[in-house]
């Protein structure tokens, strides 16, 4: 199937063969035609399956540009997926004269977007908070609003905006298009489908194993109270370039950056309580490299693009699958490879099971750089048989290919610890 099997008009496949899209993804080619068709979609896919183009393509193909109201609203949980959907979307626009897309965002001043909309755009892109905050002033007007798409919706259930969104959709046309995207769909998340979506087309792209194919993973079984120690380990024996450590909740992360920075470690803290403000300074300090670790919840698994990422650890395991392969997605991106190592805890390992059984790929036992790898311990669903093991092993060899996670070699343990790495931390 291409793109002009859609019946797109020729603005849009033109600039669609200046980006160098021929053939539409599986959640492209599964949702496209059925909002062509003005049916609502609930879509389930992954970040990087191409959702963006799944539903700006029908938006773009119904946009008036004679007429500068608000047509298509889309909203995004966090400033930087919102920013990276407005971009995405003019350059699907780029051939049609008179399209405007308008980014909306908290952090910026809120003026300057108050005079971008009086001047006209047709869709905007924006966060929760800042746009129920311009429709409450008055000054974001939702009247001609055709479509209406919610984007990584668990990401803004978890963020705690679903009551801003459910506020926002009161007050959008009864007779609207309603797209619904999610990488997962927890109950709350099917609840507000079923009561804000009219008889729903649902489109579910299971996650490819080529996801992971670019990305070493391992873990490493541990007890609870040993977790705060193995990372420590793990991050001086590792000593990335630039990383990302996962904790589940807000206090936890935040308490763990502490206890890193305590320990020596170069580290930014980064969740959903912090200023919009501060996260962006953050961010502008691990983009220039001047960080080199960000301790963050699933705000960062989605909507974050940064290339030089070289390792993900996962200090908690998330409670849903698709999201460690959201997670670990930070990582190996723009044709490099990535390491993602896990600390597993006894009461983790049904999650790592689910893992496991989504992704298709055994995760070795983590050993220190160059040390031998250690198969999968036979707790986990899918072992490494032994003539396995050396082939995993030798995956990762040694190399100044630039494009590979750096490890420091020669080295067992950090500063004030003893013994032998590849043996499992406890408390």
């Amino acid at each position: 199937m291409r793109f002009s099997d859609f019946r797109l008009s020729e603005p849009i496949l033109r600039a669609l063969g200046d980006l160098g899209y021929e053939t539409p993804t599986a959640i492209q080619e599964g949702t496209i035609e059925m909002l062509l068709r003005d049916r609502d979609v609930v879509g389930q896919a992954q970040t990087g399956t191409g959702k963006t183009a799944a539903f700006m393509l029908p938006i773009l193909e119904r946009i008036d540009p004679t007429h500068r109201e608000v047509q298509a609203i889309v909203l995004c949980p966090t400033r930087e997926l919102a920013l990276q959907v407005a971009d995405a979307s003019r350059g699907f626009a780029k051939y049609l004269d008179g399209v405007e897309v308008v980014p909306v965002y908290g952090g910026a001043p809120i003026r300057e977007q108050v005079d971008r909309l009086a001047r006209g755009g047709q869709i905007v892109v924006g966060t929760p908070g800042r746009v129920l905050d311009l429709l409450q002033r008055g000054k974001l007007i939702l009247a001609d609003a055709r479509m209406v798409v919610l984007d990584e919706a668990d990401e803004m259930l978890s963020m705690g905006f679903i009551d801003d969104v459910r506020a926002i959709l009161r007050r959008a046309p009864w007779g609207r298009q309603t797209a619904l995207f999610s990488a997962t769909m927890p109950p709350e998340i099917r609840k507000l489908a079923e009561e804000e979506l009219h008889s729903p087309e649902t489109v579910s792209v299971t996650p490819e194993v080529v996801t992971v194919e670019r990305i070493e993973q391992r873990m490493l079984e541990v007890e609870p109270r040993g977790k705060l120690d193995a990372i420590d380990q793990i991050l001086k024996a590792e000593a990335p370039r630039a990383a990302i450590v996962f904790a589940r909740t807000k206090i936890g992360c935040q308490r763990l950056a502490d206890d890193l920075e305590r320990r020596g470690h170069r580290v930014r803290a980064l969740h959903g309580d912090m200023g919009q403000g501060a996260r962006d300074s953050v961010m502008i300090a691990f983009r220039a490299r001047r960080v080199p670790i960000l301790v963050a919840t699933d705000v960062a698994s989605r909507g974050l693009d940064v290339s030089h990422i070289t390792h993900i650890f996962n200090y908690d395991l998330p409670d849903e699958p698709e999201v460690y392969v959201h997670r670990i997605g930070r990582t190996g991106r723009v044709g490099r490879s990535g390491a993602a190592i896990s600390l597993v805890t006894r009461r983790e390992q049904p999650k790592l099971e689910a893992i496991l059984k989504l992704t298709g790929v055994p995760i070795p036992t983590w050993s220190a750089p160059g040390t031998a790898t250690v198969a999968p311990p036979a707790v986990t669903a899918m072992a490494v048989t032994a003539a396995d093991a050396p082939a995993e092993a030798g995956a990762a060899p040694a190399s100044a290919d630039e494009t590979r996670p750096r490890r420091r070699r020669g080295r067992r343990g950090g500063r004030g610890r003893s013994g032998d790495q590849s043996a499992p931390v406890s408390g």
